[in-house]
């Protein structure tokens, strides 16, 4: 089969083209390779697919919607779309809103409308976010759960997209699955994330600021569990009603920012140097994820606790960091 990949430069996207290579699949990429962080690692990240059998590239903005249907039509045989392509960063939004709508919202129906026109199509897996639970105090965080008091517009385009994709599947009948991520971390990362900019910070000897004393709690999900319940997902597309569904996908169990930064200590040998604040008003003060639906559709059991991936994110960001010594 012939899947079309968006956002194959970013984290999840670079790790999710690899498991489908290594599985012999046919994938079309497509990445604008933004600079919202450093492109290094986009371009490093692409490096490492370039040349593979079954690639190819093509460096598009989704917002740019003839670009990216000219690149539709000149592939055969696309069966399914796995949309990850987005802008992220929850902070980020209060800053630049427009990216949010251009990338979120408008590449979001311009993708929709490729799954429109792809008589094929067997089923369209696009990103979603633990943030569209927003002010929800009722843990752990269900499917079931209201998602109308979003915390941030990243979190509200988030929610739009689910919804549009919702009326699709109605009006279209187009088989869609939402996967709605918890804090995906790992190898090839993104710097925006705080594990991510915690470890360069304790390297540098520069402090680190941990919100509400490090209390915060997050369910950290390890990017080959995340990997595994979007590949475990793609063979089932939903039949019933409108054929679409929004799925939780996280590591079930919720964890200390505080422990995050011990077990980075450990892990690259050093010593943070912390500095405390308030929580800022677009931060949940704990994730959790209900993952007893994506379980149950595909199998999908996490097997990496934080105390393991933390120190293989930490062999590989040593790496990295040397690599990338000016």
């Amino acid at each position: 089969m012939t899947i079309l990949l968006t956002g194959a430069a970013g984290f999840i996207g670079f790790h999710t083209a690899c498991a489908l290579l290594d599985r012999g699949e046919q994938v079309v990429g497509i990445d604008s390779v933004n600079d919202y962080y450093d492109v290094r690692l986009k371009e490093g990240r692409l490096a490492q697919l370039a040349g593979r059998p079954g690639f190819t590239f093509h460096r598009v903005d989704l917002a740019d919607r003839a670009a990216v249907h000219a690149v539709v039509a000149a592939t055969e045989g696309i069966t399914e779309i796995i949309h990850l392509a987005a802008q992220a960063g929850v902070r980020h939004s209060m800053v630049d809103p427009y990216a949010y709508i251009s990338s979120n919202v408008m590449g979001h129906l311009v993708m929709l409308e490729v799954a429109r026109g792809l008589k094929g199509l067997r089923h369209f897996v696009y990103a979603s976010s633990s943030s569209v639970y927003g002010a929800n105090r009722r843990l752990p965080f269900a499917e079931s759960d209201r998602v109308d008091t979003p915390l941030s517009l990243y979190a509200a385009t988030k929610r739009a997209d689910e919804l549009m994709g919702y009326a699709y599947a109605h009006l279209y009948g187009i088989p869609q699955t939402g996967l709605r991520f918890f804090t995906v971390y790992g190898p090839w990362g993104r710097p925006d994330m705080a594990y991510f900019s915690f470890a360069e910070s304790i390297m540098a000897g520069r402090p680190i600021t941990l919100y509400d004393e490090g209390r915060l709690r997050r369910d950290f999900t390890y990017i080959d569990d995340i990997v595994e319940g979007i590949l475990g997902c793609l063979p089932h597309p939903p039949a019933d009603g409108p054929p679409q569904r929004v799925l939780n996908i996280g590591n079930h169990r919720s964890e200390a920012v505080s422990h995050l930064v011990d077990l980075l200590e450990e892990s690259l040998g050093q010593k943070a140097v912390r500095r405390f604040a308030e929580r800022p008003a677009a931060d949940v003060e704990e994730t959790f994820a209900e993952v007893s639906a994506i379980a149950a559709l595909s199998g999908f059991a996490p097997k990496t606790p934080l105390s393991l991936g933390i120190p293989r994110f930490a062999e590989w960001f040593l790496t990295w960091r040397k690599k990338t010594a000016v």
